[in-house]
């Protein structure tokens, strides 16, 4: 075995799918865009090379107003060449842009973009891709009751958290009124999910913004094409959004930590050991704006249309669905410790939550997020 193992800078980052008839079970904007807060990749560099061992090949970039890094463990005794690691990391960029092309809403030529430029009434032809996406996010808004809304936009764009915009004061009541008029999930439906035709509509003129679960989404489309490359041991992240599969090469898996909620530095609450799951984590204390000696969180109540105040200051969600995960962790996040435990233990979800006491943070944890962590890896 090779003993010249590395850590790479710690990187610091943030929220399968239903199967088919129920997708997966359970921006972009500056909310994409905001650190989700949360995790932080521990060994995503490994081994320098030995000849005899399979070797983790690493790839990392700009995407979606973000970074992505991908570690491939390669096939033992089939070591890549230059040209097999270029098409590889070609793969890669591709699957990630063609996400961004159909959910961006920087890009005003994509899929999402289109949509919301379009009148009300009217079928919109959209990919595979959007269709599952939006049907993932609806199936979400509806069984937590609007906590999560992937009609939000135009209150995060009011509160300045959007695409280009500079948060800076508070929205009076006349403007929260206006952009409600343009936010519920319930006006927008989809179609063709099986593979015919899809399409999304909306009923009145709302804002779709898929910034809460696409980059989920995009890390599950990476780790897809890894799978049909032959690959079982992998690594992906885009944007604090993670996917874990298999192990490293010396049989031990994947460590990430979770980061103690602090604005002053980087500190982990605590290290895990998993692999073949996805995990995301949404928080709100590095991306806010102050004003009159407050402060606001980038994360709003789609119920409220406000930033949420409650204690809850980050949560993680282990998920089959690395989309999934994205979405229920902002959902976790807007409804707060009480309302978002609840919700956890009846929907069965895995999540570890930390609250902020007197001194320091309490944590909470569901069942299942323990029996998951505590399995022989």
């Amino acid at each position: 075995m090779c003993s010249d193992l590395r850590l790479s800078p710690t990187v610091y980052i943030r929220t399968g799918w239903r199967q088919i008839g129920k997708l997966i079970t359970g921006s972009l904007s500056r909310l994409g865009q905001a650190l989700k807060v949360g995790l932080a990749l521990i060994g995503l560099a490994l081994l320098a090379g030995c000849d005899s061992d399979p070797v983790v090949i690493k790839f990392s970039g700009p995407i979606m107003g973000t970074q992505y890094h991908v570690s491939v463990v390669e096939s033992e005794g089939l070591s890549l060449g230059e040209a097999e690691r270029q098409l590889l990391a070609q793969g890669i960029k591709d699957s990630l842009v063609d996400i961004d092309l159909k959910m961006s809403t920087y890009k005003s030529s994509s899929e999402l973009s289109r949509f919301n430029q379009m009148e009300a009434g009217e079928w919109f032809p959209v990919s595979m891709d959007t269709a599952a996406v939006v049907n993932e996010a609806l199936l979400i808004a509806e069984e937590s009751g609007g906590a999560f809304d992937p009609t939000i936009g135009p209150l995060v764009n009011l509160w300045g958290f959007g695409p280009d915009l500079k948060p800076d004061q508070v929205p009076s009541e006349a403007e929260l009124a206006l952009a409600f008029e343009r936010v519920g999930y319930h006006s927008v439906q989809v179609k063709g999910i099986e593979g015919k035709a899809p399409a999304i509509r909306k009923n009145k003129a709302i804002y779709l913004d898929l910034s809460a679960i696409a980059k989920g989404y995009a890390v599950d489309q990476v780790a897809r094409y890894l799978q049909k490359q032959g690959y079982q041991n992998y690594l992906v992240e885009v944007g604090g959004e993670l996917q874990l599969k298999g192990r490293k090469p010396d049989g031990s898996s994947w460590r990430i930590a979770i980061e103690k909620p602090d604005t002053q530095g980087q500190v982990a609450q605590q290290v895990l050991a998993v692999t073949d799951v996805a995990v995301a984590t949404s928080g709100g204390y590095r991306n806010y704006f102050e004003a009159d000696g407050q402060r606001y969180s980038h994360t709003i109540n789609p119920l409220t249309g406000l930033p949420i105040t409650h204690k809850l200051a980050s949560v993680t969600v282990l998920h089959a669905s690395c989309a999934t995960a994205d979405a229920l962790a902002t959902t976790l996040m807007v409804m707060g410790p009480e309302k978002g435990l609840k919700f956890a233990r009846q929907q069965k979800l895995a999540v570890y939550m930390l609250v902020k006491a007197e001194e320091g943070f309490d944590v909470i944890q569901t069942e299942q997020f323990t029996a998951l962590t505590n399995q022989n890896y």
